[in-house]
């Protein structure tokens, strides 16, 4: 396995030639169902498609976005852009036309390749620096002077690309507020595609099969550009990736790899998996007992696999917190998943398991190349704020010297907000948040999503959010609303108003949620009151919900009566 003190240059075009040299006949990426395009042809494809960028105009340092759903075309762009010097400005695609237009103004992009179902949120945007439109799916020009995709082309410059040249700007959504343009290097991308595979060994029999959205730095980095430089095959969905769309593709590619936010897994766990161990009294008491409960998991776990395909061997999820009550079914499940942690700043990967290392709660051991400490660590619990430093760390935000001086030290360490410790085997864990820790009467810090996990483990709730009000803990939270109605849909005969009988039936729920958290945590983190959420909490792009818009408190640490 090359380490990435062996790769000789890390750059996107680096790669590029050493796949196709490597892996010329092998599959590279193709939507599910059809015929992959092979590593030449992929090749062959990137360079027609420079040819063509030469002729419209882009230059080293311009700045091109993609704004598109996956698709194997969008790996190619995203390739010429990079094999030509020019910068990735991707762009995601459930972002609305007001924030498409900030990203595309702030950054100046001078071209987009955009999908033809996205078109018109742009159409009627005022984009005067936006010189030309390309459709993604087949590279013809949907606004602008034409020029025709010659896939005999070949380009007429050549490139010198060096490892500190900026590759990519990307927007991020993030829980904190408005978005900032993150500037990644060739290095900084490269390196941890690389650096990845000491973690999980990838070969060209792997199949991955992708189901977030290639805009992300996770999806971006390990989910495309590692099984890549690795000659491993990738499947796109082009339907939206819902379960009913998902099993018939299980069976169909049988992935032997796939990355997932922790929400995909708690779905699952929530409405296909508890609900079998809740369906009878006598397996629901049963599964109250460990040694019953671990049997019965492995059982589920087994099943799981199955529903998968059958040879998923890496089943990665990072992006967020996963639910601790989730990830211990996991792990007495047997289910070959694995936790990674890092930011978009990060490039993303800072630590990172494999399933046969992993240990419960943690997210595995630092990556290779990489440093972290733990800034002024609490000397009773170790925890502090995780630092970084690498080949990862970003350039900086794009426009934003300020900013960025704020999160780099002078000598290169980058505060990543996180809170966390690292054990005696050099595992990291992380505690949340440093902005969402709330700080206790008596000084305790008081951890929300360890009162979430709590929360979400009752039966009918979806998600939910600790916050602090006036001094007390209050949760909000969504319950499956579609589940409870129809478990009661019997008595619709029998009440004159069904409407105000689930209303009361609600209120016996809020109670009972309330009694059940506080008899699970500590004194100082017990909920005041709980409060029904009709809607889904909005959610950043790997699905973590945007706290920032509803808490009164602020930013900083908030500190409660």
């Amino acid at each position: 396995m090359m380490k990435y003190k062996d790769f000789p240059l890390l750059t996107i075009p680096a790669i590029l030639e050493r796949s196709k040299e490597l892996y010329a006949d092998r599959p590279s990426v193709a939507f599910v169902g059809d015929t992959p395009i092979s590593f030449k042809e992929f090749y062959n494809r990137v360079m027609s498609l420079v040819a063509m960028l030469e002729k419209a105009g882009v230059k080293k340092g311009d700045k091109v976005a993609v704004f598109s759903s996956n698709m194997p075309n969008w790996g190619v762009v995203y390739f010429a852009i990079a094999y030509m010097g020019a910068v990735v400005v991707p762009i995601l695609p459930d972002f609305n036309s007001e924030e498409v237009e900030n990203i595309l103004d702030h950054s100046e992009s001078k071209a987009i390749f955009i999908s033809r179902l996205l078109v018109k949120k742009i159409e009627n945007l005022n984009l005067e620096k936006l010189k030309i439109r390309f459709h993604i799916e087949d590279f013809s020009v949907c606004k602008g002077e034409e020029y025709p995709f010659d896939i005999s082309a070949k380009p007429k410059k050549k490139y010198d690309i060096k490892e500190e040249d900026l590759l990519a700007i990307i927007y991020t959504s993030g829980t904190t507020g408005k978005s900032k343009g993150v500037m990644l290097s060739h290095k900084n991308i490269s390196f941890t595609a690389v650096a990845s595979r000491t973690v999980e060994d990838v070969t060209p029999d792997d199949r991955f099969l992708s189901i977030l959205p290639l805009s992300h730095t996770y999806e971006q980095t390990i989910g495309f550009l590692l099984p890549f430089l690795s000659g491993a095959s990738i499947y796109y969905l082009n339907k939206v990736p819902t379960p009913a769309v998902l099993l018939p593709v299980f069976k169909l590619v049988r992935p032997t790899m796939m990355l997932s936010v922790p929400l995909v897994i708690e779905k699952i766990y929530r409405n296909k998996i508890l609900p079998n161990f809740n369906k009878n009294k006598t397996v629901k008491m049963l599964y109250g007992i460990p040694v019953f409960r671990r049997f019965f998991n492995r059982l589920a776990g087994k099943k799981l696999i199955e529903t998968f395909g059958g040879h998923i061997k890496f089943f990665g999820i990072g992006g967020a917190k996963l639910d601790k009550v989730v990830e211990e079914f996991l792990w007495e499940a047997k289910f070959p998943y694995a936790i990674g942690y890092g930011l978009t700043e990060t490039s993303p990967l800072i630590a990172g398991a494999n399933p046969r290392k992993m240990k419960l709660y943690s997210t595995g051991p630092v990556l290779e190349g990489v440093n972290v400490k733990i800034h002024n660590p609490n000397p009773s619990t170790g925890e502090g704020e995780i630092w970084v430093k690498g080949p990862n760390v970003m350039i900086g935000y794009y426009k934003q010297p300020e900013l960025t001086k704020e999160v780099i030290t002078g000598d290169g360490w980058f505060k990543t907000g996180d809170l966390g410790y690292l054990d005696e085997d050099g595992y990291l864990f992380i505690r949340g948040r440093l902005k969402n820790v709330i700080i206790g009467p008596s000084g305790e810090n008081i951890y929300p999503e360890d009162i979430e996990s709590i929360i979400n483990s009752f039966p009918g709730v979806l998600e939910s959010l600790v916050t602090e009000e006036k001094g007390k803990l209050v949760a909000m939270v969504h319950f499956n609303t579609d589940e409870i109605e129809a478990k009661y849909a019997h008595m619709k005969s029998k009440v004159s108003d069904f409407s105000l009988f689930v209303e009361d039936k609600y209120e016996e729920l809020r109670k009972e949620l309330k009694n059940y958290v506080n008899s699970k945590v500590n004194r100082f983190s017990r909920i005041h009151d709980v409060l029904i959420h009709k809607e889904e909490f909005v959610k950043t792009a790997t699905k973590k919900i945007k706290r920032y818009l509803y808490s009164n408190s602020g930013n900083g640490n908030k500190q409660m009566a």
